[in-house]
């Protein structure tokens, strides 16, 4: 049995289920999002569409509104209005930058998160791991790319100290950006259906990476500094690009500061975790006390001092950002300015 054209138009942006929704509105993709409005399409041509007003409200929690990567009804009119946003099987977010709490979607609707860090100075395992934190709960899967492998770069001994501080199941594979044999190293994750969102700093390789993947200079491209290995923002907003090899990739602007959101489960260092547990005390601060199996393991090698000490640091934020949830979220739930407070409530401080 064949897909009926609406299905199989739309299957070339990654529309994954079997049948289509049983609703007379135009269903669209949201590949790009500007100061003015939304860009959509439809699998077979992109247009602007603009949000209707319930997400236009303020105080809205960011995720509520449409992002790239969203399935998403249209009305009928002659300027094309996004009415509904059809449940995520996925959503990739972080803590936005600044001090007020919110967190930002960065891509939704992918099934794998591809974390590009160059060779070079680019290179901080510190930094994937917390990639690889942000990629816990999404849905999706990480893959890691390590660019620039052309260079004059020691490869085999990156992946060596980079492997042993990831998942068994993670993906890592060496690439040079480009060349055209990446698109066949890269297929498993960009066949047709899927759905893959391409994230790392700025001057990673990114745009040159996505170029190759789409087979034309499409994405603009820049050097990077000498002394630091970083570049400009080549890629200003997040876009969705439809591949010739079936699938969808969403390019990112590099990310200079990527903030836990607090509802992370810091699986990524489960083996910390179960070493924690073995101590002696169930209070253990992991310092001095006797038969601290944490010491014991850094003493032993078990354990890298880099690994516990970005542990410490993960831990840490995500519990400062999930403080800060928890407050935001009864600040909300609270009575209204002028109101009478609960019984034992809250305070009214400000985010």
């Amino acid at each position: 049995m064949t897909d009926s054209p609406d299905l199989a138009r739309l299957r070339h942006i990654g529309w994954r289920d079997a049948a289509l929704p049983d609703d007379p509105r135009r269903l669209v993709r949201v590949v790009a999002q500007h100061r003015a409005g939304y860009e959509v399409h439809d699998g077979s041509t992109a247009f602007n569409a603009q949000p209707a007003g319930p997400f236009l409200k303020r105080g809205l929690d960011p995720s509520l509104r449409p992002a790239v990567g969203d399935f998403v009804f249209l009305d009928h009119a002659s300027h094309p209005v996004i009415e509904t946003v059809l449940p995520r099987r996925s959503v990739l977010t972080r803590a936005a930058a600044g001090e007020r709490y919110e967190r930002q979607i960065i891509a939704t609707n992918i099934d794998y998160v591809l974390v590009l860090t160059g060779l070079d100075g680019d290179f901080n395992p510190s930094r994937i791991e917390r990639y690889l934190t942000l990629v816990e709960g999404s849905g999706a899967r990480p893959v890691v790319l390590l660019g620039k492998a052309d260079t004059d770069v020691d490869v085999e001994g990156a992946i060596a100290t980079l492997v042993p501080r990831l998942p068994a199941d993670a993906a890592v594979h060496a690439v040079n950006a480009k060349d055209p044999a990446t698109v066949a190293l890269l297929a498993p994750y960009l066949g047709p259906g899927m759905s893959a969102v391409l994230v790392g700093s700025s001057g990673a390789g990114k745009s040159t990476l996505t170029n190759t993947l789409l087979g034309e200079e499409r994405m603009a491209t820049g050097a990077v500094r000498t002394h630091d290995s970083r570049g400009r923002h080549t890629t200003t907003h997040r876009a969705l690009l439809s591949l010739p090899s079936g699938g969808c990739l969403i390019d990112t602007p590099g990310m200079r500061e990527l903030k836990l959101t607090g509802e992370e489960n810091l699986d990524l260092f489960a083996d910390i975790e179960a070493l924690a547990a073995q101590c002696r005390f169930a209070d253990c601060s992991h310092g001095n006390e006797p038969g601290c199996a944490i010491q014991a393991a850094l003493a032993s090698g078990e354990l890298s001092p880099q690994r516990w000490r970005n542990y410490l640091k993960l831990h840490d934020e995500r519990e400062e950002q999930a403080a800060t949830l928890e407050a935001r979220l009864k600040r909300k739930s609270g009575p209204k300015p002028g109101g009478k407070p609960k019984r034992g409530g809250w305070s009214r401080d400000e985010d």
